[in-house]
């Protein structure tokens, strides 16, 4: 049984979140603050998290960044705030996903599975190593290098980057990749690839280099070398 740590400070909230995970059969707990959150992370060892942004004591995204110096489990961020801009904070912070308030609950329960299923599927791969350019991933051990320099990625960031290793040279659409890398239907419109695009390129960027990801466009992203 998947465990499931539940960040949420608005009690009707949390109640409605657990209740319907464990009717789907997962183990729940509640923290209703910031530093609850990361004395049940540390003791609990939950499978993934679902966060709250704005927590008493430590936010959420405070408890992301955290998290992340220690862990790439999977996290999904709640908001109340569903600009790009916060959207962009919870990325930035390290989450892998983030659902704005008010949600429903099919859509909560469809984007904790697909994570799940992401991270159990990245669990059962063979030992393998991808090489472009400067950068090394190795499939394994889940790291990512560029000329020799450790690259950390949230574990949606590393499955975009791997789809593209894959496929060097490939075009894949914005379709494409909300399929590869999330398996569920996003809202018509949203830019949440463009989000991680953005955010993987200044990660694989911080180091110097070539830039790797480039925009093809009308039609989507394409890994290749620098023309």
């Amino acid at each position: 049984m998947k465990k499931i740590l539940i960040i949420e400070d608005d009690p009707q909230i949390s109640s409605l979140v657990q209740k319907g995970l464990t009717e789907e059969n997962f183990d729940t707990k509640i923290a209703n603050n910031g530093l609850k959150g990361l004395d049940e992370f540390h003791f609990w060892n939950p499978d993934l998290i679902i966060l709250d942004i704005m927590l008493p004591g430590l936010n959420g995204l405070q408890v992301c960044s955290k998290i992340r110096e220690t862990s790439q489990i999977p996290i999904l961020m709640l908001t109340a705030l569903g600009t790009p801009e916060n959207v962009a904070l919870g990325l930035d912070s390290g989450a892998d996903d983030y659902l704005p308030k008010p949600f429903k609950f099919i859509e909560l329960n469809a984007r904790v599975r697909s994570l799940l299923r992401r991270i159990e599927n990245q669990s059962t791969n063979n030992t393998t190593l991808f090489h472009f350019d400067d950068l090394v991933i190795d499939d394994d051990r889940k790291t990512v290098t560029r000329n020799g320099n450790s690259i950390n990625l949230t574990s949606t960031e590393y499955r975009l980057l791997l789809l593209f290793i894959m496929s060097p040279r490939k075009v894949f659409s914005r379709m494409d990749i909300l399929e590869e890398v999330w398996g569920i239907d996003f809202e018509s419109g949203t830019n949440v690839v463009d989000v991680y695009v953005n955010y993987l390129r200044k990660k694989l960027l911080q180091f110097g280099g070539s830039k790797l990801i480039h925009t093809v466009i009308g039609m989507g992203y394409v890994m290749r070398e620098e023309e």
